[in-house]
């Protein structure tokens, strides 16, 4: 599992995991010396008070006494001085012998051909190291638990200028032309290099977007002439009294053409003047007027095909939405039914909270529905029409309005795209097998 932390997070993670490293090897070497030492110093202090006892003359008339926590014993030694069989197996020496549960630590000399054994308890030697243990075991914790504060303490310090540059590259009004620069206000280290570096990426955006802007402004503002022209030329012809009839539906088509062109760079105007943002009301219509106005478009050519087309009301409601917008929206879902639809029906249904678009075209291959969703990218290649900017126009809209748009593929075939127009927290809702999808 990928695990992703923040930069904060993962510096006191690498504070406190070097600082149990070294507090860890402390603690261990802290309890191997004072193992080591004790082990040597009980040694030396047991072989003196053996060299001290061996001493005396007679073992027998032995008036000398081991310390209190020590036992001797001798070969020929009688009564507490006796040596039991287990003693005289031991190999001269220290070192270590077990009687039962008990831990002792032992001497042994041989002198004479005679083994003489001094018996130390290590109980009061565990008690210590015991203690010892703890002191350690809770210094480790101590200093493991300093270490993640002191961490975060740090972590604070260091990442609070970062996080405030990225504060300020996430807010939207960087983007703007008046917007400070960002490396003023940081000192002259990696955080002020990358600031300025911001600085640079955002001047550019800025002027990227600035033209983008000029550019789709200016296009959809200087064809507006055209297209009037256009339009104004066919209902001219229209009303020429010689016009036969292969001319005159040559002219509706282009009139028809040149509408849809017209709806679609108000569209594109009406967007690049938000810059992102929430489009003005302007006029508004109904659901109701704007799907009754595009069926009466849509319904002859659509028929022309020997396609049924169905128009369904099933609860409406008197609310009003931004009319161009709408009408873009509900069109192109109109117009790519009717383009990948080449048997069967088509069919909008209004409800209260939006509509659908639904047909039994070609439908589209569930690998292929997230790659539809980008500009550009058409459903059958094989067709000659459309750039596949439809549902990317679409998709754009209903960002805008905070609308959602969903895509199903029907069992038959088919598609069925739907609408909501109630504003919801998510731009965007997406099922399996359901996305937001260009033809």
């Amino acid at each position: 599992m990928d695990i992703k932390h923040s930069l904060k997070q993962r510096i006191v993670i690498v504070f406190a995991l070097m600082s149990t490293l070294v507090a860890g090897v402390f603690a261990v070497g802290i309890i191997a010396t004072v193992h080591l030492v004790e082990k040597r110093l009980t040694t030396m202090s047991m072989g003196g008070n053996l060299h001290r006892l061996l001493a005396v003359d007679s073992v027998n008339d032995w008036r000398h006494r081991p310390e209190k926590d020590e036992l001797f014993y001798a070969d020929e030694g009688v009564g507490d001085l006796a040596m039991s069989d287990d003693l005289k197996d031991l190999h001269p020496g220290f070192q270590e012998f077990f009687r039962g549960k008990k831990a002792y630590y032992a001497m042994v000399s041989e002198v004479n051909g005679r083994h003489y054994v001094l018996l130390r308890d290590q109980r009061k030697f565990e008690k210590r190291e015991r203690i010892l243990f703890g002191v350690v075991l809770v210094g480790f914790f101590l200093s493991v638990l300093l270490a993640v504060l002191l961490g975060r303490l740090l972590a604070s310090r260091v990442i609070t200028p970062v996080s405030r540059l990225a504060s300020q590259v996430r807010h939207r009004d960087q983007l703007l032309e008046l917007a400070p620069v960002l490396a003023s206000d940081y000192a002259n280290d990696e955080v002020g290099a990358l600031a300025k570096s911001f600085d640079e990426t955002l001047g550019r955006l800025r002027a990227a977007l600035g033209r983008e802007k000029l550019f789709t402004s200016d296009v959809s503002h200087e064809l507006r002439t055209p297209l009037m022209v256009l339009a104004t030329s066919c209902e001219l012809l229209l009303e020429y009294p010689a016009l036969d009839d292969r001319s005159r539906t040559q002219v509706k088509r282009i009139g028809k053409a040149t509408a849809g062109m017209n709806q679609l760079v108000e569209t594109f105007l009406l967007l690049a003047r938000t810059e992102g943002k929430h489009v003005p009301q302007g006029q508004r219509s109904s659901m109701k007027q704007i799907a009754d106005e595009l069926v009466e478009a849509w319904r002859p050519p659509i028929e022309a095909k020997d396609l049924r087309f169905m128009y369904q009301q099933v609860q409406t409601d008197g609310e009003t939405h931004n009319a161009p917008l709408l009408r873009s929206v509900m069109g192109n879902l109109l117009r790519n039914a009717w383009h990948y639809t080449d048997q069967g029906f088509i069919q909008l249904t209004l409800r209260s909270d939006g509509f659908s678009v639904e047909d039994s075209g070609i439908g589209i291959p569930l690998e292929k529905q997230q790659a539809m969703f980008q500009p550009f990218v058409r459903g059958d290649e094989q067709r000659g029409e459309g750039l596949g900017l439809g549902l990317s126009l679409v998709q754009r809209i209903c960002a805008n309005q905070h609308w959602t748009v969903t895509l199903t593929s029907r069992d038959d075939g088919g598609c069925c795209f739907t609408v909501l127009l109630t504003p919801t927290h998510d731009i965007f809702q997406a099922t399996t097998p359901s996305a937001e999808i260009s033809h």
